[in-house]
């Protein structure tokens, strides 16, 4: 199976939270992260207003999907993430909000950056100290920078190393 190169990753940072937190009330869920699995891929379609094709990403044997959920609520898809663990770090290869947590309407804030985190709090149990690495499009790099604690290492790669890793650890995974 051929995959193209990766265009660069374009999530948003709109806030970091404790966990995800609803925009309109305030009020913090816990989540939790899981294996994508095959049941779960008749909600992450095109069709259903998401942007990339999980199904590609779910079948490619190098990488591992995972869904971002709140718990006790398991059945809604907050949010998925994509990674291939490498030799000595783990690599996003795709970040997504779910479709209704995107835009000025959005229903949940957060749910990008607890996905980051989830890749650094991975890269640990791997045992690469955190680091974590993804492509950027050229207009988010200095997002990535001032929101992730990321370091731009050329061209359009975003390195997040031990210490940035760790405080995004500590925000959403106190435990």
């Amino acid at each position: 199976m051929k995959y193209k190169s990766s265009k660069g990753l374009s999530f948003v940072i709109d806030k970091l939270t404790n966990s995800i937190e609803n925009v309109i009330t305030g009020d913090s869920f816990p989540t939790d992260i899981s294996v994508l699995t095959n049941q779960d891929m008749k909600t992450v379609s095109k069709k259903k207003g998401w942007l990339f094709e999980w199904k590609k990403e779910f079948k490619n044997p190098k990488r591992e999907t995972y869904k971002l959920t709140i718990v006790h609520n398991p059945e809604i898809i907050q949010g998925l993430i994509s990674v291939e663990v490498k030799s000595d770090h783990v690599y996003m290869h795709l970040v997504e909000n779910a479709p209704f947590n995107k835009g000025k309407s959005k229903v949940y804030a957060g749910v990008a950056g607890n996905l980051v985190a989830f890749a650094c709090r991975l890269s640990f149990q791997r045992g690469y100290e955190g680091n974590v690495s993804f492509i950027s499009k050229t207009q988010l790099i200095y997002h990535y920078e001032k929101t992730l604690g990321a370091f731009h290492f050329g061209g359009r790669v975003m390195i997040i190393e031990t210490k940035s890793a760790l405080k995004l650890i500590d925000k959403y995974f106190k435990n």
